[in-house]
């Protein structure tokens, strides 16, 4: 596949005082989209609480679900919409206190003579009934916490010894990026964040850390050969000689991905969004951000 000629070099560095630019205007959209929404929207397995997934036969708005069940006495605290419109699925959460544990059985008993006697609902099916305790539901707030964290500190010593600090702080730095990115897509689209998600995010960050490392490769490869070029020259050609498996990955992923987030259904659909925006992100952040840092680290030292 001969869309870039062997030995094309491309400036990517000159580019990459816009692409911070760019990157700052993200980061600044994604965590005002997360202070907005006081956070991300919590899925049942964290805020704990009754999720209900319904599947109806007839189109009907959030409002008009939220009104029939204000009349059930079981007031929702949040309806959303899953999947695509033409779905007609979605997810209704309550809170501990509407819907009490010894109460699950009751409340779907009442929620299927709903479904079969009132008019908007005739012909729905509920999909799936999860409970969560609140006190399960905080533990698991602060275990994904962790496991983001965990995993971000692991890289950083992996990088750290197989190459330098600097391509270290650049990855992690670059990881951080694309997590709060995601985060913040996640948020602009009122996704529910639930483990499936976390899940995603952890999947993103090996992604973007995997072709963070493959360009590293590379440009530590050139150091090695070509000491007498400036880091500037070094990183531009590092970056231009891995383009083209960075490219194809992309494709092969995103050939993967679509196909899912169109055609996978509700269960699969946030989850393979998370991961098309993160793929999109990594990509970006591995060539733009990972190598601006030991661009700026190198002159800083003027080891360049």
């Amino acid at each position: 596949m001969e869309f870039l000629k062997s030995g094309t070099t491309i400036d990517f560095v000159s580019k990459m005082r816009k692409a911070i630019f760019i990157s700052i205007a993200l980061l600044i959209i994604a965590i005002g989209s997360l202070i907005y929404h006081k956070g991300p929207n919590w899925g049942v397995e964290f805020t704990g609480g009754t999720e209900i997934h319904i599947k109806l036969a007839n189109e009907i708005s959030i409002a008009d679900i939220t009104k029939v069940l204000d009349t059930t006495g079981y007031p929702p605290e949040v309806v959303q919409q899953l999947g695509l419109t033409g779905d007609k699925e979605y997810l209704i959460r309550f809170s501990p206190e509407t819907v009490k544990f010894d109460q699950i059985q009751g409340f779907q008993t009442e929620l299927e003579k709903i479904i079969a006697t009132n008019e908007s609902f005739k012909g729905g099916s509920i999909q799936r009934v999860d409970y969560i305790g609140p006190r399960v539901g905080s533990e698991l707030i602060s275990k994904a916490i962790i496991s983001i964290l965990l995993g971000c500190i692991g890289i950083l010593i992996y990088v750290m010894i197989r190459f330098e600090f600097a391509f270290a702080m650049g990855a992690v730095i670059a990881l951080v990026h694309d997590t709060i990115i995601t985060l913040g897509a996640i948020s602009i689209m009122d996704k529910e964040f639930n483990l499936a998600l976390v899940a995603a995010l952890l999947t993103v960050i090996g992604y973007s850390v995997n072709d963070t490392i493959i360009i590293f490769d590379r440009i530590r490869e050139n150091m090695k050969k070509n000491s007498k070029l400036g880091i500037r020259d070094v990183v531009n050609q590092g970056v231009s000689l891995t383009l083209k498996r960075t490219i194809l990955t992309s494709i092969t992923v995103f050939l993967v991905l679509i196909p899912l987030f169109l055609f996978g259904g509700s269960v699969i659909h946030d989850f393979a969004f998370t991961l098309i925006v993160g793929a999109i992100i990594g990509t970006y952040s591995s060539i733009f951000i990972a190598s601006a840092f030991v661009v700026y680290w190198r002159q800083r030292k003027g080891t360049s």
